[in-house]
């Protein structure tokens, strides 16, 4: 019986242990690589520096890695015989940028901790960096990530939010990943540094009733009706390079640039956030912070899951 009892008790013992090391923790690098996040923010900061566009871009990479498979680093692998690429499903090809960013900042950190710090890892404190250079928020980013050994192009081309969704349809994306509305919304905030090719707002433009009609004119310099899908626009026409509130602002003058912007602020269930988020930009930047730092705990793979990969766009 004695004998029992202490098999069970070193058994709960070893559940305890694997809970605590499979929890993502701030402090996870502090004694085996203490200078990770500082190498990494110099490398982002340098990177941000060069195109200010950057910063959304490194944002985004972030989101689109943790809703497919969750925050593994899956988006960066290349193709090969095994792997079918994230890169290139519909909503990350010739979209998705910060690929060549995180490859600079992960060769800086392995010559000074080789095979310690995860890809996935270093994706998360991009973003914070990025958010940060760019006058938004700053969080503790919570560490102890692994990167996985596949990538699901399927999961990319369905589990990503399209610039055609419905309020709804987008609510589900962000609820099935235990995300809540106030978490969308603010997340979607995000948009206020970031740029859209012509094909993403064609139809907004030249179709939509629920658009302001100076605002459409404006766009459409960038973006004629013919030609020219691929040109780029800022999402915030005021305050493009900033990190601010605008976005929420523009949204309540009819002036979002997505369908699935301006459908956060169109008579349903998200306008009093955006509205809110319109009137105190701390609000907003303190929500902005804890969304996400939610979304990178979407199925991190952590303990023994997983790999530490080497090169980030392919496996050990």
């Amino acid at each position: 019986m004695a004998v029992k009892v202490a098999a069970a008790f070193i058994l709960m013992l070893f559940f305890l242990s694997t809970a605590c090391q499979a929890k993502l923790s701030s402090s996870f690098y502090d004694k085996s690589c203490p200078k990770a996040e500082s190498t990494i923010r110099t490398a982002i900061r340098a990177a941000i520096a060069r195109e200010r566009r950057m910063a959304a871009s490194l944002i985004r990479l972030h989101f689109h890695d943790c809703f497919v498979q969750g925050c593994d680093a899956s988006i960066l692998l290349d193709e090969t015989s095994s792997i079918q690429s994230e890169k290139t499903a519909g909503p990350n090809d010739n979209s998705v940028r910060g690929y060549e960013v995180i490859d600079k900042a992960k060769s800086k950190v392995e010559k000074i901790c080789p095979g310690v710090v995860s890809c996935a890892d270093i994706i998360a404190v991009a973003a914070r960096d990025a958010s940060a250079y760019v006058g938004g928020p700053s969080w503790a980013v919570k560490l102890g990530r692994r990167d996985s050994t596949t990538a699901s192009r399927d999961l990319a081309n369905t589990n990503l939010p399209s610039f055609t969704d419905s309020l709804d349809e987008l609510k589900s994306r962000f609820h099935k990943k235990g995300l809540t509305a106030r978490d969308m919304v603010a997340l979607s905030g995000s948009h206020t540094i970031g740029q859209a090719q012509c094909f993403t707002f064609h139809d907004r433009i030249y179709n939509a009733s629920n658009i302001d009609a100076g605002f459409a004119s404006t766009r459409k310099r960038r973006c004629p009706r013919t030609g020219g899908q691929a040109n780029l626009a800022p999402l915030d026409l005021v305050t493009p390079n900033s990190f601010d509130n605008n976005y929420f602002k523009n949204l309540m003058r009819n002036k979002g640039l997505l369908h699935s912007d301006q459908v956060l602020f169109n008579g349903g269930s998200t306008d009093s956030i955006v509205t809110e988020y319109s009137r105190n930009p701390a609000k907003f930047s303190s929500d902005f912070a804890s969304a996400m730092i939610k979304m990178g705990n979407i199925r991190p793979l952590t303990g023994s899951a997983g790999q530490i990969r080497r090169i980030c766009s392919a496996v050990n």
